[in-house]
């Protein structure tokens, strides 16, 4: 009997002992693995060059009469050039606008003369070509992209909160309204107020660009891009009444923008 227990412990603790060994040689072989990919990533940044297949990245931007953010889709042509696909998404301010409250009420404040929200959706296509490549794996890759595509204007009205015989009513703006000169409105418009009346204006736009790559490993892209943009569309954009409307918008912006390569 107590041969029998002996074999079977002696059997457990050389499973146990087989198993650990497995799972250690695993582990190292995963970290060896990893050290070789770091110390692959290591040796392209000294040689300064950037080699990938594809990338994607989104990003955040300021403009000069907006914000929005934008993705990008990039397909490597060679060494030194790309096919960046694009789509872009902002809200464009008017530079006449000027939030007041309301004399009558305790409500947010509302924009004086404001018709419509106006958001430029851009699909487009850049080239982009490498200026200069980083130096060592602290340095910055310079580009230039330059393209364009189809522009997309949404206008969304500006609905404002009226007080009509004790019943709150949304009514927006027209050119030639001066319901502002008559009366007060009691509250500006909800987040919501107006998609439900979209408006869509169609045009096109071209865009030109200079990008600054200091991500710190080649396959991760941590870039500034600034760059400028005009647009022109079908038809006037109403976005202020008691103002002209335009077709043509010319803006300056900068993006600060994250993604990974393949």
């Amino acid at each position: 009997m107590k041969k029998i227990f002996f074999s079977l412990l002696v059997l457990t603790v050389s499973v146990q002992l087989m198993a650990q060994e497995k799972t250690k040689s695993a582990k190292e072989l995963k970290k060896e693995i990893r050290k070789e990919r770091i110390t692959a990533i290591a040796r392209q940044e000294e040689e300064g060059v950037i080699t990938y297949n594809k990338h994607f990245l989104g990003g955040i931007k300021l403009t000069t009469d907006g914000y929005g953010g934008f993705l990008e889709i990039g397909r490597a042509q060679s060494v030194k050039k790309a096919l960046l696909f694009q789509l872009d998404i902002s809200e464009r301010k008017h530079p006449k606008e000027e939030k007041q409250f309301s004399q009558s009420s305790n409500a947010g404040p509302f924009i004086y003369g404001k018709i419509n929200y106006f958001y430029p959706v851009k699909l487009g296509v850049q080239q982009q070509f490498l200026l200069g490549n980083k130096g060592n794996k602290n340095g910055v890759s310079i580009s230039a992209n330059v393209g364009g595509g189809i522009a997309i204007g949404l206008l969304r009205p500006y609905l404002l909160g009226y007080d009509s015989a004790g019943i709150q009513i949304f009514k927006g703006l027209a050119d030639d309204s001066t319901r502002f000169l008559t009366q007060d409105p009691v509250s500006g418009p909800n987040f919501g107020t107006g998609f439900n009346k979209l408006k869509v204006t169609p045009g096109a736009y071209a865009k030109a660009g200079l990008r600054f790559d200091y991500g710190k490993y080649n396959e991760m892209i941590n870039a500034l891009e600034v760059g400028i943009v005009a647009e022109f569309y079908s038809k006037a954009i109403p976005q202020m009444a008691f103002t002209k409307h335009e077709k043509f918008f010319f803006s300056a912006y900068v993006t600060i923008m994250f993604g990974k390569r393949k």
